[in-house]
């Protein structure tokens, strides 16, 4: 089971499930809904967090975001009906979108790999949306043929169909595993004992707390759009996937 606050967070669980049952523990227009179960990623790690519906009563409530916090709020549209604490409630996820962060996110992990087993630098920032990224690297100097490089080998990585396996490890055996925090800065609460990790095998190894495909080839084709320079030792790649 994983909690977040009185909720069970089903997305850590299984991240390909995308409708469940629940019951509403607390429920205001404007600080949003609380669930029991739910299976909306709150956002988080460059991730956006999920849209989808909770249906009851013969009606729907469009869910249009959540906020982070003690338990995840699901943010209902303006003007939909909220249902009250104690409803029991059909969660669904937005499949497109869901499964095109899944994609992106395990897409920015690949690049992240690439990058730092090829030229040994480190994250210094990113952003995605669905099936667009982009990410920032700590790289003074790149080869004029660096785009191509890094395409190519993302290409071969998609193709290698590497599993993308998550775990949870307390925080100390998670710590000895070398090179576990792929950004310049140490993002990780300093009192957070158990720590996920997401293992593309043979590749990367990093903590994360977003939603991944199962294996590399799912992620599709990853399109590096462009190279631009965004410092003195800062490199931001645009990528996109097909």
């Amino acid at each position: 089971m994983h909690d977040y606050g009185r909720t069970e967070r089903l997305d850590l669980a299984d991240a390909t499930l995308r409708e469940w049952d629940a019951t509403v523990l607390a429920a205001d227009p404007d600080e949003g809904i609380v669930l029991d179960r739910s299976a909306f990623y709150p956002g988080g790690g460059g991730q956006p967090p999920d849209h989808g519906v909770l249906l009851w009563g013969g009606v729907q409530t469009r869910i249009l975001g959540v906020r982070r916090g003690d338990d995840p709020r699901l943010i209902p549209a303006d003007g939909d009906p909220v249902p009250p604490a104690g409803t029991a409630v059909r969660g669904a996820i937005e499949d497109d979108r869901r499964t095109a962060l899944m994609r992106t996110h395990s897409g920015l992990h690949l690049l992240a790999g690439v990058v730092f087993r090829d030229f040994g630098a480190l994250v210094t920032g990113g952003n995605m949306e669905p099936l667009t990224a982009r990410m920032d690297f700590d790289l003074p100097d790149i080869p004029s043929d660096f785009k191509d490089r890094i395409a190519a080998a993302c290409a071969a990585e998609v193709a290698a169909d590497r599993a993308i396996r998550v775990e949870n490890l307390p925080r100390e055996e998670a710590f000895a595993i070398p090179d576990i925090i792929r950004t310049a800065t140490n993002l990780l609460p300093p009192d957070l004992e158990v720590v996920r990790i997401v293992d593309i095998v043979g590749l990367d190894v990093q903590a994360d707390g977003g939603t991944h495909v199962a294996s590399t080839r799912q992620i599709g084709d990853i399109e590096v759009v462009k190279v631009e320079n965004k410092g003195k030792a800062n490199r931001r790649l645009r990528v996109r996937l097909q």
